[in-house]
């Protein structure tokens, strides 16, 4: 099983993240392809974990990359793990005014059972996100 994490930043013309929007659309594909993860956004930057066969996970990189409504994207990292750490596709997103101590604690929620360093790195991003 292969995992990869990156980030990415929003692209002006995307405009404001439809967050629902994505989801659908993400959850339509990962179902069809075996994908899970965690995708966070919080209208600026993307963090994306996405785990699944080498090949299929490729393929949806692939994809990913060539989608207008981000750009910059940048592997943090990609390994092999003995099993998913993400059960289901699931989305953290941020709308502006929302709370941050409930969303912060939403994302630890979500990658309570993945590796410490992908906890990290999701958590990480969120705090600093937080002050954004």
């Amino acid at each position: 099983m292969r995992q990869v994490i990156y980030i990415s930043t929003a692209t002006s013309q995307a405009g404001a993240v439809d967050a629902s929007a994505i989801l659908a659309v993400s959850q339509r594909n990962n179902g069809r392809d075996g994908l899970t993860g965690l995708l966070y956004s919080d209208g600026k930057r993307f963090l994306q974990a996405l785990e699944g066969e080498d090949a299929v996970l490729s393929r949806a990189l692939a994809r990913i990359e060539k989608d207008p409504r981000h750009r910059a994207i940048v592997i943090l990292s990609d390994r092999d793990v003995p099993a998913r750490e993400f059960g289901d596709w699931s989305m953290a997103h941020r709308a502006p005014g929302t709370d941050a101590e409930c969303f912060l604690q939403r994302v630890a929620d979500l990658v309570a059972t993945a590796s410490p360093q992908v906890r990290a790195t999701f958590t990480g991003f969120a705090e600093v996100r937080r002050a954004a």
